[in-house]
């Protein structure tokens, strides 16, 4: 008999306090930061007056939400800096296994939106759930689950590749014989071998992608969070990540990836979400989203463009004439 890759989500719908209930009224997008007890006082603000109200909460295809395989669910997710509403009431679910891509132009809320959802920024209303468990009630249990693979990559640098990956290991509290046996199979399939025992300093940006993610795949997450993966990295390593990843959803990751390489993310995900201005405003399969914009043979770049009123170019540079 075959042991299941991850244990079955916590769920209880007759728990009250489940955000996960659909029958509850008390975990609509707006309630949720604000039910007595469930944030420690102080540590999250309801929404203020100043902000605008929500839109109406963007519909998935679904008539429960969240859907009982989800393993990424943000309800609600709001975060505001000074008066600039970066992210607006954001509610979406991927499931499980799904390869989920997240696009939108630069400064529509992308990063914000992972970083609440990763547990490196506080929302200032709304939550988000990793495998049911929610990131900023219970954090080390959310983040035990996940792996993340920022844009900004702050290593360690004066350690090696190697002691880097088994020291992301040891966090996860894997036995020692266990983080040296993937830490040695991840350096081998990344192409990392021959550089497993130099210094991360003397990585280039290639390198620095890899062992990265190399730190974020030891302890086997249910989801994997992906934020321009592919910048820096040679098309013969790319290669390599793409056929990881393909092989992570297969065996039940979720993957969470976010980038501007449209030809890649059509290329590689099931699903799509497209942010602007804060708030979701697509999100469906490529087949889906043709179907919305009304072209049947559209590509992804095209729909995109359309979804966030881009098409036409504002202006000229008259002296290159």
């Amino acid at each position: 008999m075959t042991t299941p890759l991850y244990p079955p989500y916590p769920q209880n719908p007759q728990n009250p306090q489940n955000p996960q209930n659909p029958q509850n009224p008390q975990t609509t997008p707006g309630a949720l930061a604000s039910q007595p007890g469930l944030y420690p006082s102080g540590q999250f603000a309801q929404q203020s007056a100043t902000m605008p109200p929500y839109p109406a909460p963007y519909a998935p295809p679904t008539d429960i939400f969240p859907p009982p395989d989800a393993a990424l669910v943000a309800w609600g997710l709001t975060r505001v800096f000074d008066k600039k509403v970066a992210v607006n009431g954001l509610t979406l679910a991927v499931r499980r296994g799904e390869f989920f891509g997240f696009l939108g132009p630069n400064g529509a809320g992308k990063s914000t939106t992972i970083k609440m959802m990763v547990g490196l920024l506080r929302p200032t209303s709304g939550t988000a759930l990793i495998g049911g468990v929610d990131v900023w009630r219970e954090p080390l249990r959310a983040k035990a689950l996940m792996g993340v693979l920022p844009e900004q990559l702050n290593l360690y640098e004066r350690l090696t590749g190697r002691e880097l990956i088994e020291f992301a290991g040891r966090l996860y509290d894997l036995p020692t014989s266990e983080v040296r046996r993937r830490a040695e199979s991840l350096l081998d399939v990344l192409a990392l071998g021959d550089a497993a025992d130099k210094l991360v300093v003397d990585y280039s940006v290639g390198m620095r992608k890899k062992v990265s993610l190399a730190a974020a795949l030891i302890h086997r997450p249910q989801v994997l969070f992906l934020d321009e993966p592919f910048e820096g990295v040679d098309p013969v390593s790319s290669r390599v990540i793409r056929d990881i990843l393909r092989d992570l959803t297969n065996n039940g990751t979720t993957v969470f990836f976010s980038s501007h390489i449209m030809e890649v993310v059509e290329r590689l995900c099931t699903r799509v979400g497209v942010i602007n201005n804060g708030q979701l405003v697509a999100e469906g399969t490529l087949s889906d989203l043709r179907q919305r914009a009304g072209e049947a043979n559209a590509s992804l770049e095209d729909i995109f463009l359309q979804l966030v009123g881009a098409n036409a170019r504002e202006g000229s540079l008259e002296w290159l004439e």
